[in-house]
Formats: structure tokens, C-alpha cells, sequence
């Protein structure tokens, strides 16, 4: 193999990584459902405590979710909206994550 095809090789694997590193830093949504279980107040409250909200901006997303039946409620990266996702099935939410576009 010559020291060419080496460097091409080197120079592919280098932009593979770099597009799995793009793919990767994409921002996440993380997107809240609405249920007929949990009150709008508990709901509120959430959205208040885990991603420290406002009271103000934790009743606009909660009214969102209760009338639109959805709401993005955070973004980031994909390990960070897993992790909320994962808790806000820990305070009983129904919620997943959406690639952002």
C-alpha cells in the first residue's frame, strides 16, 4: 500500500469522525405530551423544579401542553435531552425527545 492511499484513508476516517461529531451535536427537543392524569398545577410545578423555569414560562409551557397536547419544553444535546427525558418519566410525565431540524 502506498504512503497515498495511507494519507487517503487517515483523511476519510478524519471527516467520518467529523460528520459523527456533527450528526452527535445536534440539538435535541424535548418535547412533554399531555395526559389525563397529572394536574396542571403538579405539571407546572415540574417544569419549575427540574429545568428551573420561572413561574411565568412553567404556565405558558404547561397551558401549551394542556391545549396544543404537546410542548418543547428544552433542547440540547442529545445525552442532556435523554437524561431529562429519563427524569421527567420519573416525575410521571409522558415525555420523548425529537431530533431538532
Amino acid at each position: 500500500m502506498s504512503s497515498a492511499a495511507g494519507s487517503t484513508l487517515t483523511e476519510e476516517g478524519t471527516d467520518l469522525d467529523l460528520q459523527g461529531r456533527v450528526l452527535n451535536s445536534r440539538p435535541y427537543k424535548v418535547v412533554v405530551w399531555n395526559d389525563p392524569v397529572n394536574l396542571m398545577s403538579y405539571v407546572a410545578w415540574v417544569f419549575r423544579s427540574y429545568f428551573g423555569h420561572s413561574r411565568e414560562k412553567a404556565h405558558q409551557l404547561m397551558l401549551q401542553v394542556h391545549h396544543e397536547g404537546r410542548s418543547v419544553v428544552a433542547s440540547g444535546p442529545r445525552e442532556k435531552a435523554e437524561r431529562d427525558v429519563t427524569a421527567l418519566h420519573g416525575y410521571g410525565l409522558q415525555a420523548t425527545l425529537e431530533e431538532s431540524e
